[in-house]
């Protein structure tokens, strides 16, 4: 992982876009609960259902979204998360990823680029984004996630949003949210 975080330095997302003015964006910071939602998804490339308040049942959730699959900064977010998944498992806590962009290939990304190891749903027209902040619109004005990550507890609360449009930090920063819950457990 490290060596991919050295490779990745100076890489964004290669997308030009702006992001939106957030509305209720204190709704969807640390201590909020998070909204629920239910979407398709793909695991190892096969299609599901996956709902938030359905994952939360089996402990703390690693929700990322990002803005279009199979773009550089993407793609390299989703090695990264990959390559952490069985930490984050061995803490109890699933990740899943979300984009509003890239939707058909929605079931090929989870498995080449997620390397069949977390679930990635498709979010048309970001409208869940949209309930978490997380949208950003292309010149065009096509909304696509913004790359925000967050940790959300098992009773729904959010424990951590952090945006930043590098890939790079957002694993680093989501796993020491969820090592801070587990510890507070012990």
């Amino acid at each position: 992982m490290k060596m991919l975080i050295k490779l990745a330095i100076g890489l964004g997302s290669g997308l030009s876009l702006a992001t939106l003015p957030a509305q209720d964006t204190a709704a969807r910071q640390q201590g909020a609960k998070a909204p629920d939602f239910t979407l398709s998804a793909a695991l190892a490339g096969k299609p599901i259902r996956l709902s938030l308040g359905q994952m939360l049942k089996k402990g703390p959730v690693v929700l990322y979204f990002f803005p279009a699959a199979f773009t550089p900064g993407c793609t390299m977010e989703a090695h990264l998360f990959a390559e952490a998944s069985d930490d984050f498992a061995k803490l109890g806590a699933r990740v899943v990823g979300v984009t509003a962009g890239n939707i058909e290939r929605v079931a090929e990304f989870s498995k080449s680029e997620c390397r069949d190891k977390f679930a990635v749903a498709a979010d048309p027209g970001a409208t869940v984004a949209a309930r978490y902040n997380a949208v950003m619109q292309r010149p065009d004005g096509t909304r696509l996630s913004n790359r925000t990550s967050f940790v959300i507890a098992p009773n729904g609360t959010i424990l951590l949003r952090y945006t930043d449009s590098k890939p790079q930090a957002h694993v680093e920063k989501t796993m020491a949210a969820v090592r801070a819950w587990k510890a507070k457990r012990r």
